[in-house]
């Protein structure tokens, strides 16, 4: 049973996924082919769970909602049973395609988009083993705390050694 959708329909799609897309850091195009319907019920739950999205969407209305956007040049990509993953956090969706992928030979990575740079396969691959945007920045941050907490632990030093010397001269007398 196939569902039409009439020219206003087709253009409030094509605005919302283009909306979508923009918003995303990044975007990754797979190529779906005989995936049941709980399989794709699995790989979306597994991406609101990372906080990414996954979209079935005809490549007409793709291209028309990538066109004329950072994204323009994954119109390559576009061909065959298509499928978008996407999310604001640039490793949340490379994390989840690629781990579906591994288990699953119905489903493969074709490219993607990572603001406006496009990337083959083997590069969504790459971002996947990167720790997620959040721990990135914990990172970060404990980088640059951890040499002011030295200095201050090195400031601290030679006052505490001083007191002790102090302390040992007033016992001594």
């Amino acid at each position: 049973m196939e569902t039409y959708m009439d020219r206003s329909e087709k253009e409030q799609l094509v605005s919302s996924l283009r909306q979508d897309l923009s918003e995303s850091s990044l975007v990754i195009v797979a190529q779906q082919t005989g995936l049941t319907v709980a399989q794709v019920s699995d790989l979306r739950r597994q991406m609101r769970e990372a906080g990414a999205q996954y979209k079935v969407a005809k490549n007409t209305l793709a291209r028309l909602a990538i066109a004329g956007t950072e994204n323009e040049l994954m119109t390559s990509f576009l061909s065959g049973p298509t499928a978008l993953a996407y999310s604001k956090d640039p490793v949340a969706a490379a994390k989840v395609t690629i781990k579906f992928a591994n288990t699953n030979d119905k489903f493969k990575v074709v490219g993607g988009s990572l603001n406006g740079r496009i990337l083959n396969a083997k590069e969504i691959e790459n971002l996947s083993k990167l720790p997620p945007l959040n721990e990135l920045r914990a990172k970060i941050i404990g980088i640059i705390s951890t040499p002011a907490t030295r200095v201050a632990g090195v400031l601290q030093a030679p006052a505490g050694q001083l007191a002790r010397v102090f302390s040992a001269y007033g016992k001594k007398a």
